[in-house]
């Protein structure tokens, strides 16, 4: 990651933050993005975008614009941004799944669409998403979370195979039960032991992001735990 610039979306939560973290010891230069103020200590040399609305694509398109103007171009894309709610589809709110939608895939969309002209510039471009395990066989309550987290599998392959030609890959990493603090209040009997720890699931999306990862793209790749 030495020298890379990498730009990450959803950097302020629990996964974002464990991403940058790794990302920094291991020598890249980072633009933090988030749809969220900023927390106290987020800084360092990095470039911080806060309250960035990326289901907007004009604000994407102006985030995205800021990182090329700030470091000349971008090598990686995380798209960590996205939301999650456990709901029957008996009495749902009808809106939650354009919510969500929203969330997961039109934010990824609109930051992968701004950023590649600035991944052009780059030896060894980079788009790497977050779907989820739950997209390939949708459990119980999982249904709009599960339709939108596929909808990222798909811009994912479609995506890899649009920019296969411009030396970008595209992938994205399909964990199961991330072990949170509110995974850990919402469910206080399970095990989180056999969850993914946000470092683990940080050292792959990091991987994929890398130079060494040229030989993979269009891959979704699970990363589930011991689960």
């Amino acid at each position: 990651m030495a020298g890379r610039v990498i730009a990450i979306t959803g950097a302020f939560g629990i996964l974002g933050t464990s991403v940058a973290r790794a990302a920094a010891e291991q020598g890249a230069s980072l633009a933090l993005i988030d749809a969220a103020k900023a927390p106290q200590g987020v800084a360092g040399d990095a470039l911080v975008l806060a309250e960035v609305d990326l289901a907007d694509a004009v604000k994407a398109a102006a985030a995205m614009a800021a990182v090329g103007e700030r470091y000349g171009r971008i090598d990686a894309l995380l798209n960590i941004a996205g939301g999650f709610v456990w709901e029957k589809i008996e009495g749902q709110d009808p809106s939650r799944w354009a919510d969500l939608f929203k969330l997961n895939v039109v934010t990824a969309a609109n930051a992968s669409r701004a950023a590649i002209p600035h991944l052009r510039k780059s030896a060894a471009g980079r788009i790497v998403n977050v779907g989820s395990a739950a997209a390939l066989k949708a459990g119980l309550g999982m249904g709009a979370y599960a339709a939108a987290k596929a909808g990222v599998h798909a811009l994912t392959q479609s995506l890899a195979e649009e920019l296969k030609g411009d030396g970008v890959t595209v992938n994205a990493v399909l964990p199961s039960i991330i072990d949170t603090p509110a995974n850990r209040a919402d469910m206080p009997d399970a095990d989180p032991a056999q969850w993914v720890a946000p470092a683990d699931l940080a050292a792959v999306i990091l991987f994929l992001a890398g130079e060494r990862a040229t030989a993979v793209t269009g891959s979704l790749v699970p990363v589930t735990g011991r689960v």
